[in-house]
């Protein structure tokens, strides 16, 4: 973990109880230059009014902007700066102009590989984040050396050592939202071999070659248990043709089925990527998913569209009274909570700026987004509980006139009963929104009925498109390829769009009420979510 999350209390006192190891991360080190710098050639660089002497030493990194840097080879003079490779293509139109600069310290690391070795010589394991911090992208980012040089290092200074590096994958469903889920998958141990640990031994090029092929063996193990797609289009396109997919459209997937089957079907759109007929075919994909935008439905509510306009107008008065009583009942709830959804968006979308000035590979800092909203939520939530609970102890106390001890009861219960009352706040709201959701399927079946009969046949004739090509050329891309490995699931439910399993449609008995406190209560939608849930995933 970064030694400045350290400094944290609370964080840092987590950290500590989980014996995590402290990094020292170069870029939280990083400082405004004095002065200003011009380049003078693609390896030369020009001070005014600057002190390279005082302030930048070799392999420390110059940034000029936020993709334009390099690693200082020589500081020439106060005033003058040779760097190790030339500037890229991008630092041309900045050719000829006094610029600000950031300065990012080298730093040793080798008392943290040291803690890191000896943590592996005595049995234990080390969880490590190889791409070096957070990010929203549809992609890896390029790993960073430090865990192989980690591995590698524990078996050179520690003789019959064996190290191995088991893969693990984090992918999201839309990670950007409270509660969503998230598939954790391990891939296959990967073993090093010997004869890399004797070329670390030799050092110089060897030692970087030994790097570099455990680093890409890394890599492709990581890219074995994570969807990566070139770009955030390309993953609609994958998720779209995935769930048009009709063995999966007509069976119940588990979600770690659905990663994977993600992470096959982009293996096929990149071997296929310039095939006319799958270029054909993913156009066809995008102006489905254009139509369904414009119709304001997902894909799972197109064959909720088949409902007749006389139902659909019934079911739709029936829907906006239930959702007008929800908002009468969740009001309450909401007034309650609204401190702790005000402050938690308010410092979540502060951080969210700061990450996103700070970073170059963020795209909307949606992962700092979330994570801010749960740390506020955890702190500002106890905080206002107490506050309220120390109202009920002083109306009790002082306007009651009630023993001191049963005012404390009453502080006690007050404290105890809240965290329930908002968690049934929450399933409320869930549930409206869901409702919420449901209507636009109805007001299409009233509203436009020819263009529902439209989409659906423009999907059922899609579905048939992409399962042909799948079938027919996902052999030459997977070996262990089988049309018929879903065939054995479970059938998945086709259920009318009239019909809405929420609150309002429930017996609230034990059964039921226990089924709130389940794990995939506690921490996911309901059931009914679970195809909405798929619509859309990304790593």
């Amino acid at each position: 973990m970064a030694q400045s999350s350290f400094k944290r209390k609370i964080i840092g006192a987590g950290a500590r109880a989980l014996n995590a190891i402290p990094v020292v991360r170069p870029q939280d080190l990083a400082t405004r230059g004095i002065g200003t710098v011009r380049i003078q050639s693609s390896q030369h660089l020009l001070g005014t009014n600057t002190r390279f002497h005082q302030d930048i030493h070799p392999r420390d990194v110059i940034s000029i902007s936020k993709t334009v840097n390099a690693e200082v080879l020589r500081v020439l003079s106060d005033t003058e700066l040779e760097l190790k490779s030339p500037f890229g293509e991008e630092a041309l139109e900045l050719m000829d102009k006094d610029l600000p600069f950031k300065v990012t310290p080298h730093i040793d690391q080798s008392i943290l590989y040291e803690k890191v070795h000896d943590r592996l010589a005595d049995s234990g394991c080390i969880v490590i984040f190889p791409e070096g911090g957070s990010h929203d992208r549809s992609e890896m980012l390029p790993l960073k050396a430090g865990f192989a040089i980690m591995a590698l290092g524990a078996m050179a200074a520690k003789e019959n050592l064996s190290v191995k590096i088991v893969p693990v994958g984090l992918n999201y469903f839309h990670p950007h939202r409270f509660r969503s889920r998230a598939v954790i998958s391990y891939g296959a141990p990967i073993s090093i071999d010997s004869k890399l640990v004797d070329q670390y031994k030799q050092g110089g090029a060897a030692k970087r070659d030994a790097i570099a092929a455990l680093l890409e063996t890394g890599y492709d193990g990581l890219k074995s248990v994570t969807v990566n797609a070139p770009s955030y289009d390309t993953l609609l396109i994958i998720a779209a043709a995935r769930r048009l997919y009709r063995p999966v459209d007509e069976h119940k997937l588990r979600i770690d089925q659905v990663v994977e089957l993600n992470r096959r079907f982009l293996l096929g759109y990149k071997h296929f990527e310039k095939d006319p007929r799958l270029v054909e075919l993913a156009d066809k994909v995008k102006a489905y998913n254009n139509t369904l935008k414009y119709f304001g439905l997902r894909d799972h509510q197109v064959e909720r569209t088949s409902i007749a306009p006389s139902t659909a107008a019934g079911v739709l008065l029936k829907r906006v009274f239930l959702l007008l009583l929800l908002s009468l009942v969740g009001f309450p709830a909401l007034l309650v909570n609204y401190p702790i959804l005000l402050l938690a968006s308010v410092i979540s979308a502060k951080k969210q700026k700061e990450a996103l000035a700070g970073s170059s590979v963020k795209i909307a800092a949606r992962d700092v987004l979330a994570t801010w909203k749960v740390l506020v939520a955890l702190v500002v939530a106890p905080t206002l509980y107490t506050l309220q609970s120390g109202l009920v102890f002083a109306y009790a106390f002082h306007s009651l006139h009630l023993s001191l001890k049963t005012s404390f009861f009453y502080f006690t219960l007050a404290w105890t009963v809240q965290p329930a009352l908002q968690y049934a706040s929450v399933r409320l709201i869930e549930n409206g929104l869901e409702l919420y959701r449901s209507l636009p399927p109805l007001v299409m079946a009233l509203n436009n009925p020819n263009g529902a009969d439209h989409l659906r046949t423009m999907r059922t004739q899609l579905s048939d498109h992409i399962t042909q090509f799948v079938n027919q050329h996902g052999p030459s891309v997977l070996e262990d390829f089988d049309s018929h490995k879903f065939d054995l699931l479970e059938p998945k439910e086709k259920r009318a769009s009239w019909r809405h399993r929420g609150l309002f449609e429930l017996n609230l008995g034990p059964e039921v009420l226990q089924g709130w406190f389940d794990d995939k209560s506690l921490f996911t939608f309901n059931a009914q979510s679970d195809e909405s849930e798929e619509d859309e995933s990304t790593e």
